[in-house]
């Protein structure tokens, strides 16, 4: 499933508002990066693609709240009850008017504990998805550029964004308690970050002790980072953050922008199985289901064309023996049936008779016969005899047929008449 990754303007939309956006077929190598209107946008280039927008880091703030107890946040608990108790909760930690804002819980919340909360303008963020669906690009889920949690080299990472006249530094991984902070890139920002006096209580420690710093820099503001940082930086470019920011768990759409829980599972299934697809994390999963389903079909083949030999074999083994026995006969059609039809005509020249004959068929069903019980029809068909006038009970029906099937006969009562067939005789 392809995507359409972009940035929300840090402004509300407007006539003259680009939207930076990155577009990828598997959710992990960008394809195309670019800036353009909303109407001039890109479509996902697969059915069922899904448009994500990237808020960027400096129009979120995080707040990490403890949530009374018995309160259900899932997915499907959104309800303005939860809705007005983060407000109450954060309306001392906000500076606009919590009624205003627009609160995201973090995923996987299950409100025993501590819970990262993002917060940015309600109206900032509805204005700009209604300006995209407008312009066909409806928003299907919308990230943070940043988020709390662990980072993957377990330590804190530092990214320098911006442009050269107006830089700044976003901070993640570093204690529980920051989220992600932002900051103006100073050295200053460094030195707080190595004396863990962000987040994590002012703990100090050696250089031995700490994790590793990854520090990164977008190209326009990576060698004035260095400058300031007096270190090296890896560059990470904003096409880089998008990708990194559409895989998380984070969707911000929440409370009234909440997608339904059909979209919300649609959605899951169909990010599920892109990255079964196309992620590099998958790729030996998927060579591995190749081969084996390559393995099956070679094998399914190999045995269809094993039963055809051996069944042509058996046709030719019977073909033969029927030229063998009757040489006079040339051409073999339907060999079981050319040689029943020898076989009589052999029997026929001998004198002889088949269970099928009148003859066989009469003492076959005079035997059977109850005392005192004579017919008065016979007719007859080669392989089919119908006795008329018979008159027994149920239980002499039953008796006479028992016999009938010693004898090798199949016999069934038919409009007050008994009908004889050789058994294999349809």
């Amino acid at each position: 499933m392809s995507t359409l990754i972009l940035f929300l303007p840090p402004t509300p939309p407007g006539p003259t508002t680009t939207y930076s956006y990155t577009l990828t077929a598997n959710g992990h190598i960008a394809i195309r990066h670019d800036s353009a209107p909303a109407a001039l946008l890109p479509e996902p280039t697969r059915p069922g693609g899904e448009v994500v927008a990237v808020v960027p880091a400096r129009a979120l703030s995080w707040q990490r709240v403890q949530l009374p107890p018995g309160l259900a946040i899932g997915p499907g608990h959104q309800t303005p009850r939860l809705r007005l108790a983060l407000e109450g909760l954060l309306e001392d930690r906000v500076l606009d008017d919590a009624a205003q804002l627009h609160f995201a819980l973090q995923p996987g919340s299950a409100g025993d504990g501590a819970v990262w909360v993002a917060v940015c303008d309600r109206a900032w963020l509805r204005e700009n998805l209604q300006a995209l669906e407008a312009a066909g690009r409806r928003v299907t889920r919308v990230v943070p550029e940043f988020a709390p949690g662990p980072t993957d080299s377990g330590g804190p990472e530092l990214c320098a964004l911006g442009t050269p006249e107006e830089p700044y530094l976003v901070i993640t991984g570093q204690g529980a308690e920051l989220g992600v902070t932002v900051m103006p890139l100073t050295p200053m920002a460094l030195t707080l970050v190595r004396l863990g006096a962000l987040g994590s209580g002012g703990a100090q420690g050696t250089d031995e002790q700490q994790p590793p710093l990854v520090l990164r820099a977008e190209p326009a503001v990576a060698a004035l980072a260095e400058r300031t940082l007096g270190q090296r930086v890896a560059l990470h470019t904003a096409s880089q953050r998008a990708l990194d920011a559409a895989r998380s768990d984070w969707d911000l759409a929440q409370f009234d922008l909440a997608s339904s829980g059909s979209t919300r599972a649609l959605r899951k299934a169909g990010t599920t199985l892109s990255a079964l697809l196309n992620a590099p994390q998958w790729r030996a999963a998927r060579w591995g289901a190749a081969v084996l389903v390559v393995a099956h079909i070679v094998g399914l083949n190999a045995w269809a064309w094993q039963e055809r030999q051996a069944l042509a074999d058996k046709q030719a083994s019977i073909r033969g023996m029927l030229t063998q026995t009757f040489p006079q006969v040339k051409v073999v059609v339907d060999a079981p049936v050319q040689m029943e039809r020898e076989l009589a005509l052999l029997r026929q020249a001998a004198g002889g008779v088949a269970a099928r004959d009148l003859e066989p068929m009469l003492a076959a069903a005079g035997a059977a016969l109850p005392d005192g019980r004579l017919p008065t029809g016979i007719e007859y068909t080669p392989g089919e005899l119908r006795l008329r006038g018979l008159d027994m009970n149920s239980d002499e029906e039953m008796a006479l047929l028992a016999r009938l099937q010693t004898s090798g006969y199949q016999a069934r009562p038919e409009d007050g008449s008994l009908l004889l067939r050789t058994e294999g005789n349809p």
